[in-house]
């Protein structure tokens, strides 16, 4: 048996979708935040390591199930075995839930400003924790949104919903866009993470590019919200994402990560998708598994160069590993 290591882990990711059999459907995932939203997709786990894969008939890629086990084939060949996870809500063993499935920002790697999209309620919020909670795997809950107002009223929003599901007693990580009082304000409700909405890139050239439907807030804005979210969460619990794909180099990524790490901030690096809605709009190149590795070993040596733990995380990207390949649980 063939089973999944942080090299076949690229590989798929490199591609990012699959081909599914549809009698294996059912336990199909789909996303409603950022730029996956809509899009229907599987997690798959094979030799301790996880990885999300969306849904795409005409992928290189094909599963389908042989002699008990999960099987994907590349061109033909059997690449790996594994199993299917059970999701709970958007990821294993989490309740990862999105608030308000609209934005008036207009990042053009993302599908949710041109979709009319719902805001839930807290009865809705809580339902969907409790169906999560009766399987008997939820270890965590992760809250996201969108900005269908402004950021202000969106943090009001999830100040409310992290009060009410203190009751859990599970660990609450909040993945939304800053203001400036909004890391005292979560910590105070009752989170114990925050992933701030999201540097996306540290090349300012390609922020003010892909992001500048942001009404006039900066990355530098961003960055100081970062930085005193680990001033209020303390060290290995504030996060934020770098998109790789959007013509960075390496050069300036590490440069980016280093920056980042030194203020103890620890980056996700995300591999594009081109969401259907902004294939007109967006140049980006989803990055090859060689990149994957390389990028990522380079991530681990600065983390242990600032003494930053992804395995301290408990909420949202970190822990779940689905999207990417991430330092210490993968490489």
């Amino acid at each position: 048996m063939t089973e999944m290591d942080a090299k076949i882990k690229a590989d798929l990711l490199a591609i990012g979708n699959m081909d599914v059999d549809e009698s294996l459907l059912a336990r199909i995932s789909s996303s409603s935040a950022g730029p996956g939203t809509g899009l229907k997709s599987i997690f798959f786990r094979s030799g301790g390591h996880r990885v999300r894969l969306e849904i795409n008939k005409d992928s290189p890629l094909k599963m389908l199930k042989a002699n008990g086990d999960f099987v994907i084939l590349k061109e033909g060949k059997e690449l790996v075995r594994g199993e299917l996870e059970q999701i709970l809500a958007h990821c294993p063993q989490q309740a990862y839930i999105t608030l308000s499935e609209r934005c008036v920002y207009d990042c053009k790697f993302c599908s949710v400003p041109k979709l009319p999209g719902k805001i839930k309620s807290l009865e809705e919020v809580i339902a969907l924790v409790e169906t999560a909670r009766r399987t008997g795997g939820l270890k965590a809950i992760a809250l996201t949104s969108g900005i269908a107002h402004s950021p202000e009223e969106e943090i009001d929003r999830v100040v409310e919903v992290v009060k009410a599901l203190r009751k859990y007693n599970l660990p609450i990580g909040v993945s939304v866009h800053p203001t400036k009082d909004s890391s005292q304000r979560l910590k105070d409700a009752g989170a114990v993470e925050v992933k701030y909405n999201n540097v996306e890139t540290m090349d300012r050239a390609i922020f003010e590019r892909v992001c500048r439907g942001r009404k006039g807030l900066s990355l530098d804005f961003i960055l100081n919200a970062l930085r005193d979210a680990v001033r209020v969460f303390g060290k290995n619990r504030v996060f934020t994402n770098i998109i790789i794909g959007l013509g960075e180099t390496d050069e300036g990524l590490r440069e980016g990560v280093e920056y980042l790490a030194k203020i103890g901030v620890i980056p996700v690096l995300r591999p594009i998708t081109i969401p259907p809605l902004r294939k007109d709009e967006l140049v980006a190149t989803r990055p090859s598994a060689e990149r994957l590795l390389k990028l990522t070993k380079m991530t681990r040596e600065i983390l242990d160069r600032y003494g930053l733990r992804v395995d301290v995380s408990e909420t949202m990207c970190l822990p779940c590993t689905g999207c990417d390949l991430t330092p210490y649980r993968d490489v």
